[in-house]
């Protein structure tokens, strides 16, 4: 496609849109472990590590294959369910909160752990190199020993800790701070260029606060 036609702003607006239905719309996200190779000690004899060790777990939005494949082997040792997961996350959304994602280091989604095994970008926009659609990364449940450390929610409903379900769910909507006065790092493009006004509402929720029923969370519109 044409540079002509294709320009700067066009780029923008699919880039907000993508971050729009991700993190305003489908809310899933996964919790990335990146690897420390300092702290990580690697066996004399093997040449790999018994046990990783990571550096700050990180939250970022994606969009997550929900058809988990798995390969199951029985064997002498009993039966052993492989599980492969994919994860799309919005390129320029990693890009501007300088975040790489490597092949090796870990992460979680419900009550797994996964390495990643392969990371690939999706495709180049409109056939320009520099700006690309999104990373896919696949993900191989991680074995029992290897990468050890407290799950975050939301995991399973059969578990009974706090955040075991997700019962709130707050968009995003381009806000420097959540409700809870952290940064996001959500940037909208076109509103940050000045194409666009900043949305007129704030972002909205899935809460208790919408429950007038008693029936459990519900949207809830402040405004």
């Amino acid at each position: 496609m044409a540079r002509l036609f294709i320009t700067p702003r066009e780029i923008n607006f699919i880039s907000d849109i993508t971050k729009e239905i991700i993190k305003d719309v489908i809310g899933q996200k996964i919790i990335y472990y990146p690897i420390s190779e300092i702290k990580t000690k690697t066996h004399e004899v093997y040449n790999e590590a018994l046990k990783k060790v990571f550096d700050n777990p990180i939250i970022i939005d994606a969009l997550v294959d929900n058809n988990f494949q798995t390969e199951t082997k029985i064997d002498k040792f009993g039966v052993d369910a492989q599980y492969k997961i994919e994860v799309y996350i919005q390129h320029r959304d990693l890009v501007e909160k300088n975040i790489n994602v490597n092949i090796g280091d870990f992460f979680s989604f419900g009550d797994n752990f996964y390495e990643i095994t392969d990371r690939t970008f999706m495709r180049n926009i409109y056939g320009m190199p520099e700006h690309k659609d999104g990373v896919k990364i696949v993900g191989i449940k991680s074995r029992q020993g290897l990468f050890d450390t407290s799950l975050v929610g939301p995991t399973d409903i059969r578990y009974t800790d706090p955040d075991a379900v997700q019962d709130t769910f707050v968009q995003q909507r381009g806000e420097q701070k959540d409700v809870n006065g952290d940064p996001t790092g959500d940037v909208r493009d076109l509103v940050k260029n000045g194409v666009l006004d900043p949305p007129l509402t704030g972002p909205k929720e899935v809460s208790h606060e919408g429950d007038s029923t008693g029936v459990g969370p519900a949207f809830y519109d402040e405004d």
